[in-house]
């Protein structure tokens, strides 16, 4: 497998034709090396953030807590800090991550960005001028930024797909001791976002990446996209913080003890 990150796309402006942008860079790319034309198979990794900003999905930074109480559909945790709040909340993307992905790096001073509306379609849309362009039956990932529970640092992940089969269901084969695999579902588009993005960088300006050997992956169709990657709802067994948690747990015993249920809340019940 082979990753790399073409330069050159420049600053990406709300009303830019996004998907037009990165053909011409591609076609550049090729002009300099025509081994990295895009070719049936390959992974094309975009980060969200230039999708969002040819989106205008740009808001003042002074309307930031704003902008993230809107795109909020659920808190998972608030913690306050000596700098401020960190509110992890479920977006409408479904995604689960800090500040509802709302994001002020690499982006003008005075301004944040908001996540794409839809990131699948975005995916479409390239996927369509790539195939349209190169003759190529591409896949295309839209990434990222965020941090995992139990886990320190940041990782890109796939918060939109076209054309890549996003999770690779083992179940059902064998080990390597010939037993039954039944539990493993691989996350594949989000490992190829992560490998991207150790070619793309956080600061290079290189906000596209071409993985290359991955091809068993990217399918016919656009496929489902990466809304099929959140795990909510009934099968989420982490929907709150610690605090949190406790703190529905205790309102909850209270009411159980006023509805006289025997053993709960033990100790004084507020009124």
């Amino acid at each position: 497998m082979s990753a790399w990150a073409p330069a050159g796309l420049g600053e990406v402006r709300p009303g830019d034709d996004l998907p037009a942008l990165l053909v011409a860079l591609l076609r550049a790319d090729a002009a300099r090396d025509p081994a990295r034309a895009p070719a049936d198979g390959d992974v094309l990794v975009l980060t969200s953030k230039v999708v969002s900003k040819a989106e205008g999905r740009v808001v003042a930074a002074d309307d930031r807590e704003d902008a993230i109480t809107a795109e909020t559909v659920r808190v998972v945790a608030t913690r306050a800090f000596p700098g401020g709040v960190t509110r992890i909340v479920e977006n409408r993307l479904g995604l689960v991550m800090a500040a509802a992905g709302v994001d002020a790096s690499n982006t003008p001073g005075g301004t944040v960005l908001l996540l794409p509306e839809d990131p699948d379609a975005s995916a479409r849309a390239v996927r369509r001028a790539v195939a349209d362009a190169f003759g190529a039956r591409v896949g295309v990932l839209v990434s990222d930024t965020a941090g995992r529970p139990w886990r320190e640092g940041v990782t890109d992940l796939t918060i939109g797909a076209a054309g890549v089969r996003v999770l690779d269901d083992l179940r059902g084969s064998a080990d390597t001791f010939g037993r039954p695999l039944t539990m493993t579902v691989a996350a594949v588009a989000d490992e190829l976002a992560a490998a991207a993005e150790l070619v793309k960088g956080k600061a290079t300006g290189r906000p596209l990446a071409v993985v290359r050997g991955a091809g068993h992956l990217v399918v016919e169709e656009d496929g489902p996209g990466a809304r099929v990657l959140t795990r909510t709802g009934p099968t989420d067994m982490f929907a709150l913080g610690t605090a949190e948690a406790y703190a529905a747990g205790w309102a909850d015993g209270c009411a159980g003890r006023r509805a006289g249920v025997p053993g709960a809340a033990p100790g004084p019940v507020p009124r």
